[in-house]
């Protein structure tokens, strides 16, 4: 009886909490509870959705009154809601062991320390040092009065005048223009607790030019967004050869897209990298073509009309009668994007612009494959957006961006919530099972592997939209399962996500760029920088060998290919 009283003080959202569908013997009532529970997920779903929506809309309302808009308070980020980070649950933790940094310190000066001998005893012996790292650093201006030796020939009729030393040009010296570009565009990281993304430079102009002041530099807002600007021509044709020789490294690539803003004016930054190298490209568009236009180093696109062009017109299901109207224009013929236009309009007037689109994607891929003067990718290692498919002949889609799309479903019954996390907990361990296969690849594992993918995804649970999101992994299985083929192939495309990462900590910090010619520039000196930091250079050192003209580090795609060279990317074990 107590039992009965205490079960009728139970709220509705009680009872709900505890029902348990799997412990219910009668098949069609256990049925009947499925769809019910799975009923009330759909519409909290709803539930939440429009009120988001009508607070939007309240949010809108408000702002067009000219009255504050409800404030946005970010939630702890231990019971934050929208965290779908799924680091935590794919890393095995590993034991920490704490090493010596000293090693790494470079010893400047030493300095030997004396005990005062009239403080000693008399029978003190000496035992030789205990040594002691200090590190420290000094900023004293050194401002240089050049006395250039000038000459003059009547003779000749000419003035002979001596040159100041290399990096000296325009009134300030390498050191300056060093510390600047540095501060601006990415210094050392930050050690500790931060994320390794995370680095002192990123200096707005404002605080550059404070700190130049306070220093007792004299420099004008005009000249320093000169200096980081304007005249990087050779610092750009490096970054050119990073991404050629960072390309032909190995014949996989990650791929990713990030917003910007240009002069006010949304735009988007392409990521393109792997362990050696990593190029950052702002294009005007985030679309299939300009993807292509990153591939090739932003050359023009080039279009050409052959077979490709229309296996690929075929995948995007071109109507046969476009397809054979094609066939009467040029064909093998390399055209540029306004030749290909032209064509179009003067022989398929009629053609809609999404079908145009289409067309134009297939003969610019076609183009990037056949052409020779650059090097061309084999695989991208992405997410499943739509404007990465189809460019390169496979794809490998990132396990970690998957993962997050079953950390975003937020179920609302208990029972739904423990399937949610048993799944996901098989999931990981799926994870896990393909990195320990990728140590030790063998036909029979790939097989073993091919078959659990297929069970813990194609297993039916009472949870619905749980079902739903494992049939649109299901349709993606040839590429996330690329690996089984390739296991030289890595599982997850974080190191560009972490690169667009930067790239949006930069963008909080100094918002956007005002010039496509600061945006090409925060592009080079960002691909510099993190390529610098993948090699084990300093990003630092490296500016001022450039700057000085030096010659101490060699170019950077020299070393990315002596180290592929020396430890080259895996082939696969699979014979083609």
């Amino acid at each position: 009886m107590t039992q009965k009283l205490d079960s009728s003080k139970k709220t509705g959202e009680e009872i709900l909490q505890a029902i348990e569908p799997k412990e219910i013997a009668d098949e069609s009532m256990r049925r009947t509870i499925e769809i019910l529970l799975n009923l009330i997920e759909q519409l909290q779903a709803e539930v939440k959705e429009l009120r988001t929506e009508n607070q939007q809309l309240k949010d809108e309302n408000n702002r067009l009154k000219g009255e504050k808009s409800q404030p946005d308070i970010k939630a702890n980020k231990k019971g934050d809601a929208k965290n779908h980070s799924s680091e935590k649950e794919r890393q095995t933790p590993k034991k920490h062991s704490k090493g010596s940094k000293n090693g790494t310190i470079k010893i400047d000066r030493e300095e030997i320390l004396k005990y005062p001998l009239e403080l000693l005893p008399a029978d003190a012996e000496f035992k030789g040092y205990q040594e002691v790292i200090i590190q420290d650093i000094t900023l004293l201006t050194d401002n240089i009065l050049f006395r250039k030796e000038k000459y003059y020939s009547p003779s000749v009729g000419k003035t002979y005048l001596a040159e100041l030393p290399c990096g000296y040009e325009g009134e300030f010296g390498p050191g300056i223009k060093t510390l600047m570009i540095s501060l601006y565009y990415g210094a050392a990281r930050l050690r500790g607790k931060l994320p390794p993304q995370s680095c002192l430079g990123n200096m707005t102009q404002g605080k550059l030019l404070e700190f130049l002041e306070d220093i007792g530099i004299s420099i004008s807002a005009g000249y320093l967004s000169n200096l980081l600007i304007k005249n990087h021509v050779d610092f750009e044709s490096e970054k050119t050869e990073v991404y050629a020789s960072g390309l032909e490294s190995s014949p996989w690539q990650h791929l990713d897209q990030t917003g910007a803003r240009v002069g006010g004016v949304n735009y988007t930054t392409n990521v393109v990298c792997n362990s050696l190298y990593t190029i950052y490209s702002t294009t005007a568009n985030k679309d299939r073509l300009s993807v292509v236009k990153v591939l090739q180093n932003g050359r023009e696109l080039e279009l050409i009309l052959n077979q490709l062009t229309y296996n690929l017109l075929e995948t995007f299901q071109l109507p046969a009668k476009w397809k054979n109207a094609l066939k009467l224009l040029p064909q093998e013929t390399v055209l540029s994007e306004a030749e290909f236009n032209a064509l179009l309009d003067t022989y398929l007037p009629k053609l809609g612009s999404q079908q145009r689109t289409r067309i134009t994607e297939a003969a610019a891929i076609a183009f990037y494959h056949q052409q020779t003067d650059w090097p061309v990718v084999q695989t991208l290692v992405c997410d499943d957006a739509p404007q990465f498919k189809l460019l390169t002949d496979s794809i490998a889609l990132c396990w970690v961006h998957e993962g997050r799309h079953y950390k975003k479903l937020t179920p609302y019954v208990a029972c739904h919530q423990k399937t949610l996390d048993k799944f996901l907990d098989d999931f990981w361990d799926y994870y896990r099972d393909l990195l320990a296969y990728k140590d030790s690849p063998s036909q029979q594992r790939a097989d073993k592997l091919r078959s659990e993918f297929w069970k813990l995804f194609d297993t039916p649970s009472d949870y619905q939209q749980l079902d739903e999101r494992k049939r649109l992994t299901l349709l993606k299985s040839s590429e996330l399962l690329y690996v089984l083929e390739h296991p030289e192939l890595p599982l997850h495309n974080n190191p560009a996500e972490l690169a667009v990462r930067t790239m949006v900590q930069r963008r909080h910090i100094s918002y956007a760029t005002q010039t496509l010619e600061g945006t090409q520039t925060w592009d080079t000196f960002m691909s510099l920088v993190a390529t610098t930091r993948k090699l084990g250079i300093s990003f630092f050192e490296y500016i001022r060998d450039r700057i000085s003209h030096l010659g101490n580090i060699p170019s950077l795609g020299s070393i990315i290919r002596e180290k592929y060279l020396l430890n080259p990317f895996g082939c696969s074990w699979v014979t083609e």
